[in-house]
C-alpha cells in the first residue's frame, strides 16, 4: 500500500489506509512492536513505516519503549506500543449494585472506576446522576493526561441506537437514553453510544484476554436481568436489529412463572438475582449477590434451594444457544461470576446431558475474568474501535 499517483484524494486515502493497518497491527500486539518488525508485517517501506509511527506518536497514539523482547534474532530494537497518555473511553453501567463509571486507556488499563447507589430506576433520575459521574471522571482522566473521546452507556436491554426499547427490571420502555445521555454531558464534546451491557461485557472479556481469548463464546450475565454476548469468530453476534442475546427471555418452562416482560417461563423469572432472593431484603451496604453468596455459605436451605433452581435453568437455556451455535466455552459474568462456586456444577450437569456434542468435546463454563465490572470497562473499551475505524480522523483532529 505504499505506492501511489498525483492524485492527492487518492495519495490521503492511501495514508489513511497505511495509518489503519498499522495502528491494528500495533493493537493485536502483546509485546512492544519495532519499526523493522512493523514493515515485514505490513509489507510497507520502511520510509513509510518511519512517517506513519511518527504521525501515531506525534498524536498520542502510540509511545516508544524501551526495546523489543529478548530472545528475537539481531540487535535489541526500539520497542512501540499503545499509548497510556493518549485517548481514553468512558463507560457507564446500570447494575444490580447501582451504577458505576469507568476510565479505560488504549492500553486496555482501567484509570479510574466509581460507583453510586440506584436509588431512583426511573430514566431521568439514572441519567442525571450518570452524568455527574461522567464529568467526575473526565476530570480525573484530564488530570493523568489522558483525553476523553467517548462515553458508552451499558443498558440491561436491547437497544436501537440509543434507544432502549425494553428494561423490564428497570420498567424503561422506548426510552431514548442516548439523548438523555447527550443532554447531560453535551458539554464534554464526547462521542456517545448505547449498548447491550451483556454484548459489552462480552467485549471487555475479550479485550481483556486479548491475544488469548477464544475465537467463540458465550458471556451471560447476571444482575438486573439475564443477558448473553455471544461472540463468534471473534465477532459479536447481533442479530438483524442488534437485538440477540435476550437469553433471559428463552423458554424453560412454557407454563411457569409470569414475567414483566409479558410472557411466561422466562429464565429471568428461575435464575435472575431477584427469583434468588425470592423477595427477601438485603441489608445497608451489602449488594444482593453479596447477600446471596453469604446466605450460601451460611447454608440457608431456602437460598441452596434457589441457588439450584437457577442453575439449572440456566444450564436449560444455554443448552439450546450452544447446540444451535456450536460454541464450547461459556463464562459467568455479573452477579453470575460472584455465585459462580454455588451456580457451575448444576449448570454443567444439563450442558452434559443436553448439549449434543458435549459427548465428544467437553464444554467449559468458568467464572468471567472481569465479574461484576465487564460491562463498565467494556463500554470504555470501546474507543479502541472509534480509534481503530479511522486513525486519520483522530490525528486530524489534534492537529
Amino acid at each position: 500500500m505504499s505506492g501511489g499517483g498525483g492524485d492527492p484524494a487518492r495519495q490521503e486515502r492511501l495514508r489513511a489506509l497505511n495509518l489503519e493497518l498499522v495502528f491494528r497491527r500495533l493493537l493485536a500486539a502483546s509485546d512492544p512492536v519495532s519499526r523493522t518488525e512493523l514493515a515485514a508485517a505490513t509489507g510497507l517501506t520502511r520510509p513509510t513505516i518511519t512517517r506513519i509511527v511518527e504521525e501515531l506518536i506525534a498524536g498520542r497514539l502510540v509511545t516508544e519503549t524501551g526495546t523489543t523482547p529478548a530472545g528475537r534474532a539481531g540487535r535489541p530494537r526500539m520497542g512501540l506500543r499503545l499509548s497510556r497518555s493518549g485517548p481514553a473511553g468512558l463507560g457507564l453501567d446500570i447494575r444490580t449494585d447501582g451504577l458505576a463509571a469507568c476510565v479505560v486507556d488504549l492500553t486496555g488499563t482501567v484509570r479510574h472506576l466509581a460507583f453510586a447507589p440506584l436509588d431512583d430506576p426511573e430514566a431521568p433520575a439514572v441519567l442525571d446522576r450518570l452524568g455527574r459521574m461522567a464529568v467526575e471522571a473526565v476530570e480525573a482522566a484530564t488530570a493523568e493526561g489522558l483525553t476523553v473521546v467517548t462515553a458508552t452507556l451499558a443498558v440491561p436491554g436491547p437497544t436501537d441506537g440509543g434507544i432502549v426499547r425494553t428494561a423490564p427490571a428497570l420498567g424503561w420502555r422506548s426510552v431514548d437514553a442516548g439523548a438523555l445521555l447527550r443532554e447531560r454531558i453535551g458539554g464534554l464534546g464526547l462521542v456517545c453510544a448505547v449498548d447491550n451491557e451483556a454484548n459489552l461485557a462480552a467485549r471487555g472479556e475479550r479485550h481483556a484476554a486479548a491475544s488469548g481469548a477464544p475465537d467463540d463464546f458465550v458471556y451471560v450475565s447476571g444482575g438486573l436481568d439475564i443477558g448473553a454476548g455471544i461472540v463468534l469468530g471473534g465477532r459479536p453476534m447481533r442479530g438483524s436489529h442488534g437485538w440477540g442475546g435476550e437469553l433471559g427471555h428463552v423458554t424453560v418452562d412454557p407454563d411457569g412463572k409470569p414475567c414483566r416482560c409479558g410472557a411466561r417461563g422466562c429464565l429471568q423469572t428461575y435464575a435472575s438475582l431477584a427469583a434468588i432472593l425470592g423477595g427477601e431484603g438485603v441489608e445497608a451496604g451489602t449488594t444482593p449477590d453479596a447477600a446471596v453468596l453469604a446466605w450460601a455459605d451460611e447454608g440457608r436451605p431456602q437460598t441452596l434451594a434457589a441457588l439450584d433452581t437457577a442453575a439449572h435453568a440456566l444450564g436449560v437455556a444455554l443448552a439450546n444457544v450452544l447446540n444451535l451455535f456450536d460454541i464450547d466455552t461459556v463464562l459467568l459474568g455479573g452477579s453470575f461470576a460472584v455465585l459462580s462456586s454455588w451456580l457451575l456444577a448444576g449448570v454443567e450437569t444439563e450442558l452434559r446431558q443436553r448439549v449434543l456434542s458435549a459427548a465428544w468435546a467437553p464444554i467449559a463454563v468458568h467464572p468471567a475474568t472481569l465479574g461484576p465490572d465487564a460491562a463498565a470497562i467494556g463500554a470504555a473499551a470501546t474507543v479502541v474501535d472509534h480509534i481503530a475505524a479511522d486513525p486519520a480522523a483522530w490525528l486530524a483532529a489534534q492537529r
